[in-house]
């Protein structure tokens, strides 16, 4: 892993084509890249050092291959992760049903694993509302039962992809200074 210390492992989890990559790469390095787009073979680590208050975070971000194919490695990648980014594509309902596999396998192998649900490519609904195909309030329901964070994402503009991860980070601080509180390091 690069040799590098990091603090929170957060891991990409979606159906391939989701947007994961894209993501990944608009808030590591600030750019959308324009296809044609490789399927991620395996998985790809980034890791990325960033400020909450006056704690410096290291986010190891595991960008894991969202093929069925390469779903029992996927599992290799989520060990021990503290927080799961579970995507779907806003504009593919399918996408929105395999999130819900993924939240499925995290539950019953990563119990501690915060997750954060991910609708992506909303610079697409800019263009055409009538391209949505996840309901927003059937996702924000599912959210509110498992317990998860919810945003929508573009990584095309940048829209709240920041956000996603700041709020990442600011969770796993809240949570070990919690921790450090009541002495359950």
């Amino acid at each position: 892993m690069s040799g590098q210390r990091v603090d929170v492992k957060v891991v990409m989890l979606g159906k391939e084509y989701v947007g994961k990559t894209s993501l990944v790469e608009r808030y590591v390095h600030d750019r959308f890249l324009v296809g044609p787009y490789q399927n991620t073979i395996g998985a790809a680590f980034v890791a990325k050092v960033m400020s909450v208050g006056d704690r410096t975070v290291t986010l190891g971000i595991w960008d894991t291959a969202g093929s069925e194919r390469y779903e029992a490695m996927s599992r290799i990648y989520y060990r021990g992760a503290k927080a799961a980014i579970v995507c779907y594509d806003l504009t593919d309902s399918s996408s929105f049903e395999r999130a819900k596999f993924w939240v499925k396998e995290l539950r019953s192998l990563e119990e501690g694993c915060q997750i954060y649900l991910c609708g992506t490519k909303s610079d697409l609904l800019e263009e055409d509302r009538r391209r949505r195909r996840v309901d927003f309030h059937d996702v924000q329901d599912y959210a509110d039962n498992i317990k998860a964070q919810l945003f929508e994402t573009s990584s095309k503009t940048g829209q709240s992809v920041d956000e996603l991860f700041q709020k990442v980070a600011e969770d796993y601080v809240s949570v070990a200074a919690f921790q450090v509180m009541t002495g359950l390091e």
